[in-house]
């Protein structure tokens, strides 16, 4: 587990980055895959989702996961829901509530208000980055009654721009939607490469967020031993599992 050297200043809240160790799990899933929706055995993922728990030091029932779907929802949370919410994005200030992010290779974003003990996780992949899953957020925060001067923003650990090639309609799409977006590639050996951090990064910035950490860890690198989708496609696995990302107000 990995923690922001940010949020750790905050007594009030408790926080991780997890990657695949500690688990239970087999096979490619091995070990701490907390993907409900992988082809690991349910009661392992459970287990493994029970591991976590006791480590952020919340009740199992009281981590809420999200059908992610790539999207710009956002979901205030006032009250534990009795089924999955679909969309990308939590945020409360509800005590002992957690919020749970699960990735493999896309960004878990966590944030923070500690001015209102107001707390935020949040599934940027290229296609929620894209669609300002990041911007709708923020937006949230400052209707909750934050000012984005009090806000610390971690994006976790994600896909290095060294390992994210991509092709040249991706690339159109992303100048397509901004010139200035073109900034976020750059091509080596006549490949394209894109910087996922740094396009969620300026995101944050535009709304004058100063207080922003990211963890330099890239998922793609068996060495930091993060579950990676395009690791396993490239290892021709059929699946893999995924990490996950949580934030708790005590």
């Amino acid at each position: 587990m990995f923690k922001s050297k940010k949020l750790s200043k905050f007594k009030k809240i408790r926080h991780g980055f997890f990657n695949r160790l500690g688990g239970v799990s087999k096979g490619i899933y091995k070990s701490l895959n907390c993907g409900l929706g992988s082809d690991d055995k349910i009661k392992h993922v459970r287990k493994n989702i029970e591991k976590v728990c006791q480590k952020i030091g919340c009740e199992k029932s009281n981590l809420i996961l999200l059908n992610q779907i790539h999207s710009n929802n956002v979901h205030k949370i006032r009250k534990i829901p009795n089924k999955k919410l679909k969309g990308d994005s939590l945020i409360t200030n509800k005590k002992g509530v957690a919020l749970g992010i699960l990735t493999a290779d896309c960004a878990p974003v966590l944030i923070y208000d500690p001015v209102n003990n107001l707390i935020g996780a949040l599934h940027a992949g290229w296609k929620g980055a894209f669609k300002k899953i990041v911007s709708t957020t923020l937006r949230k925060f400052r209707l909750s009654g934050s000012n984005y001067k009090d806000l610390i923003v971690v994006i976790g650990p994600c896909i290095g721009n060294e390992n994210y090639e991509v092709r040249n309609d991706f690339l159109d799409k992303f100048i397509n939607q901004e010139s200035s977006n073109k900034k976020f590639f750059k091509i080596k050996r006549n490949k394209i490469y894109f910087s996922l951090k740094d396009y969620i990064k300026e995101q944050v910035m535009e709304f004058g967020v100063k207080n922003i950490e990211i963890i330099k860890k890239d998922t793609y690198l068996s060495s930091n031993n993060f579950f990676s989708a395009r690791r396993s496609i490239k290892n021709k696995s059929n699946d893999y599992g995924r990490n996950i990302s949580v934030i708790m107000i005590k």
